[in-house]
């Protein structure tokens, strides 16, 4: 593979104008297709095999037009201090709102709460439910202005008005966190590179193929259902990825430089050793996005396949217009060592300060005199960090869990003091009587068992379907949606329904947006451990390809997992121990969103493979060119401690700027990953890996000889490159590989 690439990387330095204008091309016919293409609405969402999803799917053959999975609002009325609703101008002002609200054309129903019974004991908070025909993520703009409009003028008449449910669900807005986390790495490529155009261009590369990606998505969003928020993910990964592949191409070209080799056989050396890295990195990132498919959640799914794609783009576009950019920029582009003129290059150094070794090498050489030290230190410490995570709580938010700012949470609050905390996450219990011979009494004798079980505050009478074999009860908690009491009464109320099934002939169902989170998480947690048997069991065989060895991969993945419970770890006490929360931004505690840890698993095991691919390749290329294990280990650090380090404080940079955000979720993200590629990068890979591949000296490289003889010979070190000079490099190079 070093020597295909080698002749990729000197073909786009030659021809560097061809392959500028196939990117130019690209980028552009995407933008063309994203910005000709109708638009899409936010995707759909299913979770096919859940107990709440059959009952949503039953709800829509039995109750034709009821749209069981709509969207749903609560406008939540309070009453000024002293008055209350039902009299004079207040009650008229709600009965206004309650004609207003049903003029959407998305509108299905609108409840009165005065002909409802929707007012508290007191008289002074009152509510009206607002049915839609869609999902809240498909739910028009229109909708959702006209609601909070509606609200708006009720306020006007000295009322208190606020609107809760998931009809105002809205993709969070994040573009000024990246224009900071992009800024921060312009100025850690800056100082890595001591030269502005050397910085810029995995910035330039990144910032196409995110653009080539993401308009790809759009262009294909209609068609394909991906919605408005598959594209987030995408760019999120595409642009880490993006300038993390650019700037190990561009470092390692700097230090073929060095070493006193012509610009074109530089670029080509370059993408022959750090694009084969650069290669079987990616197909890390891949694995661990695509794998998101074994959580069998559709929307998820896309989101994995999408960034994917992003991720291969980045790949391509590292392999071909990194070298294209070298060619234009010439000797604008200096070696390793030297800066531009313009940040202080071209001066004296002295013999002594050229001679000193860098920060890399003299890290390296004290943890090779004290591995086993280094070693337990960092294990120790990433173990203290992951305790937490034994007590690791799994949901998903609702409007309980949004900043006090907002009126969703407003509304929460209005609702749980007017009618206790459990009326926010009301249960939908459908019975299912097709079946049975006695529908009524089946029904009755379900609406009874569901009394007698604990934290049931109300139990609404049935509502039948027209032909009578379908019914519908609604039971309200006791206790708020996210509580571990209101899980134990759905699982209560399944057990009832069990029971029902086995002496009648009548199923009993549980939906409603509680039971769904419910069963989200628990879908989700199931699926955690067969996705990491599928991610870290697939890397594993590729990085036993890549680096010919049995221990360093196993050490590889032992690594990631130890990174990965530290950083779940760190979730835990920040979100819901409540930790630092107040540092943080973090006003509500609570149970960790049940997406986070297989999210984590996918995202951050892409990146810590990169990182693990770029610094150990470095030394296993050393120690194949003939250097004893532990010299090995401090020149890969010599020459990929810097670039990795300003890699991973990018990544850390791009994340942490959504930690900023007002939306819990997206702030958990944010930290999360933040923490756990500190964690990866800083304590495993630059300190716990070469501790071990110290302890392990040249055992670390061993390998079975039946295993090595099937193995593919991919040279990733570009061990093949060694018999190549540039002296006896081809003029028809080019042709050559056309005709491979």
């Amino acid at each position: 593979m070093a020597t295909f690439l080698y002749k990729v990387g000197r073909l786009a330095f030659r021809r560097r104008h061809y392959v500028a204008l196939l990117w130019i091309a690209l980028l552009t016919l995407a933008g063309v297709g994203a910005a000709s293409a109708p638009a899409a609405g936010a995707s759909s969402f299913s979770v096919p095999g859940t107990e709440a999803q059959k009952a949503f799917d039953l709800l829509e053959q039995r109750f034709p037009g009821m749209s069981a999975d709509g969207a749903t609002a609560r406008v939540v009325f309070k009453a000024p201090a002293g008055e209350k609703l039902d009299t004079g101008a207040n009650k008229a002002t709600v009965e206004k709102t309650v004609k207003d609200l049903g003029d959407g054309s998305e509108v299905v129903s609108v409840a009165d709460p005065f002909k409802g019974k929707a007012v508290s004991k007191d008289g002074t908070i009152a509510y009206a439910s607002v049915k839609y025909k869609v999902s809240g993520m498909e739910l028009k703009d229109a909708s959702k202005d006209a609601l909070k409009e509606t609200a708006q003028q009720a306020r006007a008449s000295g009322l208190t008005v606020e609107v809760g449910g998931d009809a105002l669900t809205a993709t969070p807005e994040t573009g000024s966190t990246e224009i900071i986390g992009i800024a921060i790495a312009a100025v850690v490529l800056v100082i890595t590179f001591g030269s502005l155009l050397a910085a810029g261009f995995p910035l330039l590369t990144a910032l196409i193929g995110v653009g080539i990606g993401v308009s790809t998505i759009t262009a294909l969003a209609n068609a394909l259902d991906l919605g408005t928020t598959t594209s987030t993910l995408a760019m999120m990964i595409g642009l880490a990825v993006g300038i993390d592949y650019a700037l190990f191409i561009v470092s390692r070209y700097r230090a073929e430089l060095a070493e006193g080799r012509e610009r074109e056989e530089a670029a080509g050396r370059a993408v022959g050793t750090a694009g084969s890295a650069v290669v079987f990195a990616g197909l890390t990132v891949v694995i661990a996005l695509v794998g998101l498919a074994v959580v069998n959640i559709p929307m998820l799914t896309k989101m994995g396949v999408a960034a994917a794609g992003t991720v291969a783009i980045a790949v391509l576009i590292a392999l071909t217009m990194i070298p294209a950019l070298l060619g234009y920029a010439g000797k604008k582009i200096k070696p390793t060592g030297q800066k531009s003129k313009l940040l202080g290059g071209g001066r004296a150094v002295s013999a002594e300060k050229a001679s000193r070794p860098n920060m890399g090498t003299r890290w390296a050489s004290f943890v090779v005199r004290r591995p086993l030290a280094v070693l337990l230190l960092g294990v120790i410490g990433l173990g203290a960090a992951a305790i937490p995570a034994a007590s690791l709580e799994l949901g998903l938010p609702d409007d309980g869990s949004q900043p006090t700012s907002t009126t969703q949470r407003r509304a929460y609050d209005l609702l749980s003091e007017g009618f206790g905390p459990g009326f926010n996450g009301p249960l939908m219990v459908v019975v299912d009587a097709k079946d049975s011979k006695t529908p009524k009494a089946d029904v009755t004798t379900v609406t009874d068992k569901i009394k007698t079980l604990k934290d049931v505050t109300t139990v609404t009478p049935a509502t039948f379907n027209k032909d009578g074999d379908t019914a519908t009860i609604t039971v309200v908690p006791d206790s708020k949606p996210s509580s571990v009491t209101t899980e134990d009464l759905v699982h209560g109320i399944r057990d009832a329904g069990a029971q029902v099934k086995a002496d009648t002939d009548s199923s009993v169902l549980v939906t409603g947006t509680t039971a769904m989170n419910i069963d989200v998480s628990q879908k989700l947690n199931d699926a955690l451990v067969p996705y990491l048997i599928l991610v870290v069991g697939l890397a594993f065989l590729l990085l036993i390809v890549v680096f010919r060895s049995i221990l360093v991969p196993l050490k590889a993945a032992l690594g990631f997992l130890l990174s990965v419970m530290a950083a779940l770890g760190a979730v835990v006490a920040v979100f819901q121990w409540g930790w630092l929360s107040g540092l943080l931004g973090v006003e509500e505690t609570g149970p960790v969103m049940s997406m986070m840890p297989i999210f984590m698993v996918g995202v951050v095991f892409g990146l810590a493979m990169d990182y693990e691919v770029f610094l150990v390749t470095r030394m296993r290329e050393a120690h194949v060119h003939g250097e004893k294990p532990s010299q090995a280990i401090v020149t890969g650090f010599r020459h990929s401690a810097r670039v990795v380090t300003a890699a991973a404080v990018i990544m850390i940079a791009v994340f942490s700027g959504f930690i900023s955000s007002s939306e819990s979720m997206i702030k958990m993200i944010g930290f999360g990953l933040a923490i756990a590629v500190f964690f990866d990068a800083f304590v495993v890979r630059m300190a716990i890996v070469p501790a071990v591949l110290a302890l392990l000296g040249k055992r670390a490289w061993w390998l079975p000889k039946w295993l090595n003889r099937i193995l593919p010979n991919v040279d990733v070190e570009g061990e093949g490159l060694r018999k190549l000079d540039s002296k006896d490099s081809d003029p028809d190079e080019d042709r050559e590989l056309v005709r491979a």
